[in-house]
């Protein structure tokens, strides 16, 4: 099936933040988690990491619950969503100490040059245009060596496959949501084109890998 881009780039409507937000992403997001386990088994005590696309910052938090030692620098470009992620923050302030909130998309020129131990997203990559501003991004802003975990959605193989896909996990939720998620899985990649996105970004060293019904994930280590 052929990539159908999404119409808008950015959730900088409220009422579309809200909605992702509230909605149930505790599956994917555990999993996100354990996948970074599984990649940085030990302590990240003084680390500097980086999260492109953070929106309502769930997943900043569990990183920080999960490392207690590290900082975490989170990059979005929609408003209403960091908005979201400082009222989770600030109900959290053991937390928040340790989280910076950056409103602006990549490029980003807020973000340092080789200044980051890690650098995560989650469901960013669908979102972009064009996919090597992300691969370019991780390149310029980690230190050599460092980790690297992007996970996302990825293309089903038909359009009835889509909405097995909708139903299946956003059946329940707002006309919002659902519409948000149909066109997320027409704008994601496959895992063959990633694999090519990093081949072209010189990036041959991370790793792309199916792991769930509609994610991949790419893992690995920069080069040192």
């Amino acid at each position: 099936m052929k990539r159908r881009p999404e119409p808008e780039e950015l959730m900088d409507g409220a009422d579309q933040a809200l909605a992702y937000a509230e909605a149930d992403f505790n599956a994917s997001n555990t999993l996100f988690i354990e996948l970074l386990r599984r990649l940085v088994p030990g302590s990240l005590a003084g680390a500097a990491a980086l999260d492109l696309g953070c929106g309502p910052a769930d997943i900043v938090i569990r990183f920080l619950r999960t490392y207690p030692g590290a900082t975490c620098d989170a990059l979005d470009g929609s408003r209403p969503m960091l908005d979201l992620a400082q009222c989770a923050l600030d109900a959290r302030p053991e937390i928040a100490a340790r989280a910076r909130l950056l409103h602006d998309v990549i490029p980003s020129e807020q973000l340092a040059r080789g200044h980051y131990d890690l650098v995560i997203s989650n469901s960013l990559l669908h979102h972009l245009p064009d996919p090597a501003v992300l691969w370019r991004t991780i390149r310029e802003t980690a230190k050599p060596g460092a980790p690297v975990l992007i996970m996302d959605l990825m293309r089903p193989a038909s359009p009835g496959w889509v909405e097995a896909l909708v139903e299946s996990y956003a059946g329940s939720e707002s006309e919002i949501l659902r519409t948000d998620f149909r066109n997320s899985l027409y704008a994601a990649f496959e895992p063959a084109e990633v694999t090519e996105q990093l081949a072209a970004a010189g990036l041959d060293s991370l790793e792309v890998a199916v792991v769930s019904d509609r994610h991949l994930a790419v893992m690995g280590h920069l080069p040192a």
